[in-house]
């Protein structure tokens, strides 16, 4: 009798083990389909009116963009934005003053340690004049 509880108490640590690690594995199969997979996908016209770099431990680069349409003077709508590539920060920087397109991807549900929005710039090039 005190063997064959020995073995119930072994299947229930490999059975509590097996549960925890497929837990963890689709969990990890979640964030990765997330950071891989776009929900949305556009381009955001307007001036950047800041870009810094944020956090505490994960440092990410953090955006806003005041979006026009026109040329008439509006109140426009902000655009918040992440930023993960180097080459896009040193785009949007020298861009800094001028009417910017931002393209971007939208990717949302991923931890904050990855960007304080769901909007992820890919690229930035300046608008065209009018």
């Amino acid at each position: 009798m005190n063997e064959t509880l020995s073995r119930i108490k072994h299947r229930i640590k490999l059975y509590t083990i097996a549960l925890i690690a497929a837990i963890l594995l689709l969990g990890l199969a979640y964030f990765e389909f997330l950071y891989h997979y776009t929900y949305s996908s556009g381009e955001s016209v307007g001036y950047v009116q800041k870009l810094s770099l944020k956090g505490w431990l994960c440092k990410t680069w953090e955006g806003e963009q005041l979006r026009t349409i026109s040329l008439q003077p509006s109140v426009g709508e902000k655009f918040f934005f992440t930023v993960r590539d180097d080459a896009v920060v040193e785009k949007i920087n020298a861009s800094i003053g001028e009417r910017v397109i931002l393209v971007y991807a939208q990717h949302p549900g991923l931890p904050q340690c990855l960007g304080e929005t769901a909007y992820f710039v890919e690229d930035a090039k300046l608008a065209p004049k009018n």
